[in-house]
């Protein structure tokens, strides 16, 4: 094929690699599954490894499957699972441990302790972010003072620290380029996101050096060039983005007022709200939802910590399904007289309530309950968790939301989608490809090469496959959700 774009995407639970055509259309994937380490509970980590290893192979896979030389490829776009910390050797490239999962709580005390300080408002008021182990800054911390002589290498200079993308960079371009883009640097909860830049404050409260950190640039930029080795050829690197803040792009949610939804291991709405910075009053975030050209455009985002990871805690720990798809099936056939709540807080609740404390329980269990009425309150629980972020937003933000744009995994089922129309009173609309996130890194690599035109355009590409309207009377709704409401309370 003639010149196009590749994109890593690393996520959580695996990394795809998609080759896009000089039409932005995907036209070949290949994915890698990547072991999930849980050492403590509460504990996730990953093999740096791992991520790379994976990075490399199912890119080379991407491209032999799309009959594409690396030497025709305009660029390379980078999206990646955020927040997530990894630190290692400047001279060697070797990292000190494993990668530090965005989804651990191993620092929920320090925050605690943070929050009990009265600093919180401070950290809000320059990040955009809560005090929560979700982010980067503590994660850090936590590894300086684990890591064996961090510390001491850090204060010597012989240390970097990097999100996933920032690690994929270095190797990708041998250790000659330590960037990031300015939404990843968001996510850490050390960058000032008005001012746009490493925060002193910051650092000081969390005891960070400045020298372990990378520089930021836009989103779609300059990032040098992979080394030959890794492809036979030297390919340029010409964006990296957060995976969440890709997919709100791919969806061409590039106007204020838009709104998307991404559901795979977890949830996570994002409200582009252009270039206002106003706090939110219900607990969500601000944070960068792009940078073109040294501008800066903003989003409201609400995260669920348990999405595609609750239907995989029904495969897995439950084991009454075999595979994600059989979830939907269980639900269509349940008995609509059993209203069973699951509050999957297995990781603790995100947005709105952020409680680190929270766990997961199933409500409402009778005798007659069985394996459907559960994998049906599964399903429900994303439904519910997008209600609370959409009654947030819609606080926060002072407009109607008129349709929410979805995408990942949990998007293919036609059950959740319409269960989700119907609890939130809003249609959902669904493209085609449900590959938003590498979707939206192509159409950043793609426009700084000079083979796509720019933002305003992408929307042009956006194909419908489904339009979810409402179906559910008002007063069923309210009464779920009254009784959703409930059995979070109880999970609190």
């Amino acid at each position: 094929m003639r010149a196009g774009v590749l994109v890593i995407d690393q996520g959580t639970t695996s990394t795809r690699s998609i080759v896009f055509d000089l039409d932005g259309a995907p036209v070949a994937a290949a994915q890698d599954e990547i072991p999930q380490i849980f050492p403590r509970p509460g504990w996730v980590e990953h093999d740096p490894e791992s991520l790379w290893s994976s990075a490399v192979s199912t890119a080379r896979e991407a491209l032999r499957r799309a009959a594409c030389e690396p030497a025709d490829l305009a660029a390379i776009g980078v999206a990646n699972q955020r927040e997530t910390v990894l630190l290692w050797n400047r001279a060697t490239g070797k990292p000190l441990g494993n990668a530090i999962v965005w989804q651990d709580r191993r620092t929920a005390d320090a925050c605690s302790a943070l929050k009990a300080s009265g600093c919180e408002p401070q950290v809000t008021a320059v990040t955009g972010l809560l005090l929560d182990p979700y982010f980067s800054a503590t994660k850090i911390g936590w590894a300086l003072d684990a890591f064996p002589g961090a510390r001491g290498a850090a204060g010597r200079g012989e240390l970097a620290f990097g999100t996933v993308d920032c690690f994929l960079l270095w190797r990708l371009t041998n250790g000659a380029v330590h960037a990031t883009d300015a939404t990843n640097a968001s996510r850490t909860m050390l960058y000032d996101i008005r001012k746009g830049g490493w925060d002193d404050d910051m650092l000081r409260l969390f005891n960070v050096p400045a020298s372990i950190l990378p520089e930021v640039r836009d989103t779609a930029a300059d990032y040098g060039v992979s080394a030959p080795e890794h492809f036979g050829v030297a390919v340029p690197v010409r964006a990296l983005i957060g995976d969440q803040q890709s997919a709100l792009i791919g969806q061409a949610c590039v106007a204020p007022g838009m709104v998307k939804a991404t559901y795979g291991t977890g949830g996570f709405l994002l409200l582009n709200i252009g270039d206002a910075t106003t706090p939110s009053q219900n607990r969500l975030l601000t944070t960068v939802a792009y940078q073109w050209r040294g501008r800066r455009a903003y989003a409201l985002e609400g995260s669920i910590f348990s999405a595609g990871a609750t239907v995989q805690w029904l495969r897995d720990g439950l084991k009454i399904i075999a595979k994600a798809a059989d979830a939907g099936e269980l639900a269509a056939a349940s008995d609509p007289a059993q209203t069973i709540y699951c509050v999957p807080a297995f990781a603790g609740l995100g947005a709105p309530h952020w409680s680190s404390e929270a766990r997961a329980l199933l409500c409402g269990i009778t005798r007659g309950t069985t394996r459907n009425d559960i994998a049906r309150a599964a399903l429900e629980s994303v439904g519910y968790q997008t209600r609370d972020l959409v009654e947030a937003m819609r606080s926060d933000a002072g407009g109607a939301i008129d349709v929410i744009r979805v995408d990942g995994g949990m998007a293919a089922s036609d059950w959740t989608m319409q269960f989700l129309a119907d609890i939130l009173g809003v249609p959902v609309d669904r493209p085609r490809g449900l590959e938003s996130t590498a979707q939206g890194a192509a159409f950043a690599a793609g426009w700084q090469a000079g083979l796509y035109p720019g933002p305003e355009s992408f929307g042009d590409k956006r194909r419908r496959d489904r339009l979810f309207a409402p179906q559910m009377d008002e007063s069923t709704r309210e009464r779920l959700y009254l009784g959703w409401r409930d059995a979070v309370d109880r999970a609190l």
